[in-house]
């Protein structure tokens, strides 16, 4: 027992004395490094932030929106009498003019039909002339009582039976004229035409319901957007009064092509649609070469100016559990304090301001993140990325 409390012992000033000299070399080390004036980072010192100071700009302002392209003007080429196409008279997918025949309906019994009326009204003018004849002669027999004055009545009647009849002829000539030119089918627009739906020797009526042919207008064409109601009327205090607004097309959001030419918007529905909340929006785009294809979708693009506005960083701003936003803001003294801003809307990667800072403001950009109100503060100019490697002099 003697011997195992002598070991016991032994350990524990083996303890006692390791604890003491870690003690005092620790305490050595404090010693030396505070007299080599070290501690630590930032205490004692301002903090190093880098600031910008605001001043308003210019900012060109756009809208986009999705769009769909719709044809200017489409026309359906439709038969307007019975019969056998017996030609076609275009080629398919090229520009056709205006009153250019198309098809060539059979026109035998149209043009019987017309000779049929000619002779009808040729026979009436025949009797007119007769009845005419006579009711001269009646009317000078009646005066010496040769005849009665009720056979000049009846003669005068019998002629204005007659005159009726020739306008009745007549109007069958001009109903079997319009017949036979329709046998003739005519481009009805300008425009690009689709395939022919009907070949020769095909019968068509005048009530079919399917078409011959489609002729779409393709120069220029509408650009049909939907927008929201609450975002419309935002979009409609922003558009320049009394002016055209351009609109410019992205045709392909991938790589960013977009449309050469730019159009103007012309047209506002003047209700919301209830089932979805949105309003029709509608512009107008040249279309010379036909790039452009009724049901294409495309990115449209509204510019509605340009306005001078503060703006703010995105980046020097942070989010309030409020959900608001604030920046730090440094003082004639060098120190910071927080400012809640109203912004209007998100431009880039900067906020437009409504209130909350204004012109000649300096904010701290990076460094705010160990700030506080009242820290004072070792402000730098801020450097926007990429601005740095532009500026002359600097190596990379």
């Amino acid at each position: 027992m003697s011997m195992k409390k002598a070991v016991i012992v032994i350990l524990l000033f083996c303890v006692i004395g390791a604890g003491v000299y870690m003690w005092t070399g620790g305490d050595a080390g404090n010693s030396d490094a505070g007299a080599g004036g070290g501690g630590m980072p930032g205490q004692g010192g301002p903090l190093a932030v880098t600031v910008m100071t605001l001043s308003p700009q210019d900012l060109a302002f756009t809208h986009e929106l999705p769009g769909r392209i719709s044809a200017y003007r489409q026309s359906q080429v439709r038969p307007q009498v019975d019969g056998i196409v017996t030609e076609r008279l275009f080629e398919e997918g090229v520009d056709v003019e205006k009153g250019q025949q198309l098809y060539q309906i059979d026109d035998a019994r149209y043009k019987a039909a017309l000779n049929s009326a000619l002779a009808d009204l040729k026979s009436a003018e025949a009797s007119v002339k007769t009845v005419e004849a006579r009711a001269g002669r009646y009317k000078q027999l009646v005066k010496i009582n040769a005849v009665s004055k009720q056979e000049y009545d009846d003669v005068k009647a019998e002629l204005d039976q007659a005159n009726a009849a020739i306008a009745v002829a007549q109007a069958a000539v001009d109903v079997a004229q319009v017949n036979l030119d329709y046998t003739k089918v005519y481009a009805p627009i300008s425009g690009r035409i689709g395939k022919s739906l009907v070949t020769e020797g095909a019968l068509v009526t005048a009530n079919q319901q399917q078409t011959l042919a489609v002729i779409t207008q393709l120069d220029p064409v509408y650009i049909d957007m939907q927008q929201s109601g609450q975002e419309a009327m935002q979009l409609r205090a922003r558009m320049p009064a009394n002016s055209d607004i351009p609109v410019r097309l992205i045709l392909d959001e991938t790589t960013g092509q977009a449309y050469p030419l730019a159009g103007t918007l012309k047209f506002s529905e003047v209700t919301i649609d209830e089932t979805t909340g949105s309003i029709a929006l509608r512009a107008l785009m040249p279309n010379p070469e036909g790039v452009l294809l009724p049901g294409l979708f495309v990115r449209a693009s509204l510019d509605l100016g340009t306005r001078h506005v503060l703006t703010v960083p995105q980046r020097a701003a942070t989010r309030l559990p409020s959900g608001g936003l604030q920046v730090w803001v440094v003082d004639a003294e060098q120190k910071v304090q927080p400012r809640a801003l109203t912004v209007e809307q998100a431009y880039k990667d900067q906020w437009i301001v409504r209130d909350g800072v204004q012109d000649g403001d300096t904010i701290i950009i990076t460094g705010y993140q160990k700030a506080g109100p009242g820290t004072p503060v070792a402000p730098t100019p801020w450097v926007p990325e990429g601005a740095a490697s532009s500026q002359p002099g600097q190596q990379e």
